[in-house]
């Protein structure tokens, strides 16, 4: 098991590998989002007014299945590369964030670095398409701490639409922050920069 460690909140943190299904709704429609369910399909996180006005502001709140803010991603401005920050909870004027979230500049290659500021020098990298719904998060160490996969219905091993993923959370890994970089993935990547010609085949989860 890799080194644990809370990052949002504890009780996100799980001593077992973990998978959520998410689901992202329209962008059109003020209300409307992410959310993610666990294996019993029970609510663990949603994202509400994920439409164009939200957009504009360059700020989306992650909250618990209750309603209550755990996480606030926000666009840094200015920035030439790309940057989003997080802060605890509902941000407030002069809050510090906890971490912060760069895209890299290196051309034909997608990677992201995240920087926690509650724990210097520690770094994870994301790396792969998540336009295609294929990504692995790691840590410093280089071991794989959350990787997002395409989703497989497992009554008709359909591979479903990018809409409805999966996130899969290695032992020790905060679920909420997790959930926290897909918000800023899905910024900084877009649908509209998918690869129709995906190279990088995987077999997708499964739940």
């Amino acid at each position: 098991m890799m080194k644990s460690g809370v990052i949002v909140k504890e009780g996100f943190v799980f001593m077992d590998e973990t998978h959520f299904t998410v689901s992202k709704t329209s962008l059109f429609y003020a209300g409307d989002g992410y959310t993610a369910y666990d294996c019993r399909g029970e609510l663990i996180f949603r994202v509400d007014s994920y439409g164009p006005d939200a957009r504009e502001t360059g700020e989306l709140v992650l909250m618990d299945a209750s309603g209550k803010c755990l996480l606030t991603v926000r666009r840094k401005r200015p920035s030439l590369h790309h940057r989003w920050e997080g802060f605890i909870g509902e941000r407030i004027d002069g809050q510090k964030p906890i971490f912060s979230v760069r895209r890299s500049s290196i051309i034909g290659r997608f990677s992201v670095t995240v920087e926690l500021y509650t724990n210097t020098g520690e770094e994870y990298q994301i790396e792969g398409s998540f336009a295609n719904r294929h990504c692995t998060i790691f840590n410093a160490e280089k071991e794989i701490v959350a990787e997002i996969r395409r989703k497989v219905d497992a009554s008709t091993n359909v591979v479903l639409g990018k809409d409805v993923f999966l996130i899969s959370l290695k032992p020790g890994f905060d679920g909420a922050f997790g959930m926290g970089l897909v918000l800023v993935l899905d910024q900084l990547n877009g649908d509209d920069l998918a690869d129709e010609n995906p190279t990088n085949e995987d077999v997708p989860f499964s739940s």
